[in-house]
């Protein structure tokens, strides 16, 4: 007999199998919130003992203690934030990847997880329009991926621009950048140069203008265009910008995190064919892909600049990096973000794309841009709201007339304590208003008028 820990439990399989199958066979998935009790704390104390629990009594305390005091994201009835919509079989091979101990960390451990991943990336960069060498990896979430973008980006720039000081290089961003982009160039040492946006749009001419009357052009080594903003769900110039950063031998990188999922479809496709211009972008399977949480697909045009920022050198690693005959080095994942040991986790949404098809895949992603144009149309022939702006994508802002924000709040909460659907407020132009995120292609047009009548 093996160590009891590693010696599987047929009684515990079954408990855990029966729970995932139960929870798997929800149609639809409904909120599933039993509110956040006065002291959680107190539901799971002395759980962690010397001797352990009854796995039985202690999945008992997960499911009626715990899993009842959080939101499930991927209810089609979850409108706020980003939500998290993933497939059946995505979710199905996240618990292969799991069961596996899958490691995505070099080719010489995981060529087969290797050879499939780069597959699903090959996939994405051809629809972006980028060139068949393009490459990179998937890191956790949109956060690290522009992070590791923008550390290639730096590096890139005290190369290109030995006129700037290297101590003190700067990005061009929009007013609507994600706050994780602020947060990357804070910790790269970088500062922004953020350029006003009009009508919330970075455009190349306000790109153009922000660069001339700047006092030291030199030091601007990047820019970063959002392709779908968090709030708004609003795409810059990508196609005007991407000409220009090339014009200046500016490093341009996209976050596409959120959006850049519409280019797999087929009614917005066009506002992304600018991403033919990057030097990288990120999408996140686990938002508008259908993907589990947590999955960030980050592209490079020329996957060796990352290499050299990237890859990390120690005495027990230098046999993932040894030449072929040709001189060629294997493709490790490691290598292409602030990462070493890492998930599986492009795994999921390569096993989903390859059972669906990519035809479902656009018609999912078309879906959420119907209901949001058809969520804007019942706002606008109501009298009691009014919408703050017609969507871009599949995200909708709009106001209740006569509401203060402390309505917004009270509101946001009922909905939920009544499951209803989680709709939380936001702001837009200073003010506080109502935000619908649509992502699940299940959403129906009778929960969005659920929604509005009960803000009557």
């Amino acid at each position: 007999m093996g160590h009891p820990m590693f010696t599987y439990d047929p009684g515990m399989g079954e408990t855990i199998f029966e729970y995932c199958r139960t929870r798997l066979s929800l149609d639809p998935v409904p909120l599933d919130y039993g509110g956040i009790r006065d002291d959680p704390a107190s539901q799971i104390e002395g759980i962690i003992s010397e001797n352990g629990n009854d796995p039985v009594k202690v999945l008992e305390l997960f499911a009626t203690q715990l899993a009842t005091a959080v939101v499930s994201i991927d209810s089609p009835r979850f409108l706020a934030f980003i939500p998290n919509a993933p497939t059946k079989a995505s979710l199905l091979f996240d618990m292969v990847v799991s069961c596996s101990s899958l490691n995505g960390t070099s080719f010489l451990e995981s060529a087969g997880i290797v050879v499939a991943e780069n597959q699903l990336l090959a996939f994405l960069a051809e629809r972006a329009g980028m060139p068949p060498t393009s490459g990179g990896t998937f890191v956790s979430g949109g956060s690290l991926g522009n992070l590791s973008a923008l550390a290639v980006a730096r590096d890139d720039g005290r190369r290109n621009h030995p006129a700037a000081d290297p101590r003190h290089l700067r990005v061009a961003i929009s007013q609507e950048a994600h706050s994780s982009v602020g947060s990357a160039l804070h910790l790269l040492g970088m500062d922004p140069l953020v350029v006003a946006s009009r009508d919330h749009v970075m455009t190349a001419d306000a790109l153009r203008a922000a660069l001339d009357a700047d006092d030291d052009p030199a030091s601007i080594v990047a820019v970063v265009a959002t392709a779908g903003t968090t709030n708004a769900g609003i795409v810059d110039e990508l196609e005007g910008i991407g000409q220009l950063t090339k014009d200046r031998g500016m490093w341009y990188h996209v976050d596409a995190a959120y959006g850049g999922a519409a280019m797999l479809g087929t009614t917005r496709r066009h506002l992304f064919a600018g991403l033919r211009h990057v030097d990288s972008f990120i999408v996140d399977p686990h938002k508008w892909l259908f993907a589990p949480l947590d999955c960030c697909a980050l592209v490079y045009r020329e996957p060796r600049l990352a290499r050299v920022t990237h890859t990390q050198h120690a005495s027990y690693l230098d046999v993932l990096h040894v030449p072929d005959n040709d001189g060629e080095v294997e493709w490790n994942p490691s290598d292409y973000a602030v990462h070493l040991s890492r998930r599986a986790r492009g795994m999921s949404m390569w096993y989903s794309l390859a059972v669906h098809g990519t035809r479902l895949y656009a018609e999912a992603i078309d879906r959420a841009v119907s209901i949001a144009e058809e969520a804007a149309a019942l706002i606008r022939a109501a009298d009691h709201v009014e919408l703050c702006r017609d969507p871009t994508l599949s995200i909708v802002l709009f106001r209740r007339i006569g509401w203060a924000s402390s309505d917004y709040f009270t509101w946001s909460r009922r909905l939920l304590n009544d499951q209803v659907a989680m709709v939380t407020p936001s702001k837009w132009e200073g003010e506080t208003v109502a935000r619908f995120a649509f992502l699940h292609p299940d959403t129906s047009l009778a929960i969005v008028a659920e929604v509005l009548d009960s803000m009557r």
